[in-house]
């Protein structure tokens, strides 16, 4: 692949699961993609997910929450939606966008005290590392070699 792909990850705040997995792509592969993410209802990056992934080793303290209709004139190749309700109400991309579903729990709906809400976030992002590596091993489909 001579240019990077285009993948955003989409889920409705924009402020935890896409955040991460946004991170770890750009972790695993920045070689191979362009990581983006947005949503669809964006309301900026939860400071927990900032402290997970640091404590992860990966740095999102620079991310910031995008609208998805901020991509509809320049679609990226791939959308994954982290959660099912921003799957439901993205707007419809021009091109040749493939879109994934892989719905995640949401991490800021935690219930607890610090603790296990951390965890609770902790679980996610590894959750979505998990699922990135495998989705790399296997070629990156819809847009890389594998199946």
């Amino acid at each position: 692949m001579s240019e990077r792909a285009r993948v955003l990850f989409l889920c409705t705040g924009n402020s935890c699961r896409s955040q991460m997995a946004e991170g770890w792509l750009r972790h695993l592969a920045p070689e191979r993609f362009v990581a983006l993410s947005a949503g669809t209802d964006p309301v900026g990056v939860n400071p927990r997910a900032v402290a997970t992934m640091a404590a992860l080793g990966v740095d999102i303290a620079e991310q910031r929450s995008e609208d998805v209709r901020d991509f509809l004139d320049d679609p990226p190749e791939l959308v994954i939606a982290v959660c099912e309700r921003a799957a439901d109400s993205c707007p419809s991309l021009p091109g040749a966008t493939h879109v994934l579903r892989w719905p995640f729990p949401d991490p800021a709906e935690a219930q607890g005290d610090a603790q296990e809400v951390l965890a609770h976030f902790r679980a996610v992002s590894l959750a979505i590392r998990e699922r990135l590596e495998g989705w790399l091993a296997a070629g990156g489909s819809p847009l890389g070699s594998g199946t």
